[in-house]
């Protein structure tokens, strides 16, 4: 474990099928602070593509279900320790202290629900959900 490998396999981003693409739109540009950066419009699909610094294409994508009403309504009350399977939580990073608790504010004046918060040692983080129940962490790196 003490060895360092000089390159290796790295996420270059995730793409999410979602319910209410406009509702996911605002959650992430809105009240996290990413960039739509590109788009897929045709007839069949509604793909979006997101960024949070200007020199990457896209960290993600979020996807119009064809057909949402096959679902049942979102689940947005995660918590860490729930018994399923599947992605836990996606965790966002922001650059510092100041803008960490800028975005804190942000999520809070549009109503978002900090459903935990923790001091990992290494980083700051409260943990809500996105429109459609998944778990986020917005972080800061201490």
């Amino acid at each position: 474990m003490g060895q360092v490998r000089p390159s290796g396999p790295s996420f270059q981003h995730l793409a999410l099928m979602v319910r209410d693409i406009e509702a996911s739109h605002r959650f992430y540009t809105e009240a996290l602070g990413f960039e739509q950066c590109a788009s897929i419009d045709r007839p069949e699909v509604d793909f979006r593509f997101y960024r949070g610094a200007a020199d990457r294409h896209h960290d993600f994508a979020l996807a119009q279900t064809p057909d949402p009403s096959a679902f049942p309504p979102a689940d947005t009350n995660w918590n860490m320790l729930d018994n399923r399977v599947g992605i836990n939580h996606i965790a966002i990073c922001y650059p510092t202290r100041d803008e960490f608790l800028a975005r804190l504010r942000i999520l809070r004046d549009q109503g978002v629900e900090f459903r935990q918060r923790g001091n990992h040692g290494m980083t700051h983080s409260v943990y809500v959900s996105d429109p459609d129940g998944n778990g986020i962490e917005v972080l800061y790196e201490l």
